[in-house]
């Protein structure tokens, strides 16, 4: 079945290992997704980032966070944003805060994928792919 929307597949791929406490989840690999996952280990939901397969078949492999004695997910909750029906553009003044800074919003700008912190940091704008808290 063709994957119309990569970044969707990836978000509801760790919504659903982080509920069910996998420590690992397979999300088929891009550019675009791989961008995306590096953003949630710099801001710490991730802890690893490995590939596997080759090719057409290449997997990124995400090894998920927890927290706590009873191994809360660090992910609480994942929001897609800009959809492919209906695409979100906030320039670098109306960039959201997520839970007033707890979480991160993931920003797609002419200077690569990064969160919504680097993209003020930078002063640039962009798609807002997600949001993460």
């Amino acid at each position: 079945m063709a994957n119309h929307d990569p970044i969707s597949d990836m978000l509801t791929r760790i919504r659903n290992a982080s509920e069910k406490r996998h420590e690992t989840t397979k999300i088929p690999a891009s550019r675009l997704v791989r961008n995306v996952a590096n953003v949630l280990q710099q801001e710490g939901f991730i802890a690893a980032i490995t590939e596997e397969g080759e090719g057409v078949t290449k997997q990124l492999v995400l090894e998920l966070k927890y927290s706590g004695k009873h191994r809360q997910p660090t992910i609480r909750s994942v929001q897609r944003v800009s959809k492919p029906g209906l695409r979100i553009y906030k320039n670098n003044r109306q960039l959201p805060k997520v839970w007033g800074g707890l979480g991160v919003a993931i920003i797609s700008t002419s200077k690569g994928v990064m969160s919504d912190r680097d993209a003020r940091k930078q002063g640039v704008g962009g798609e807002v792919l997600c949001y993460v808290y």
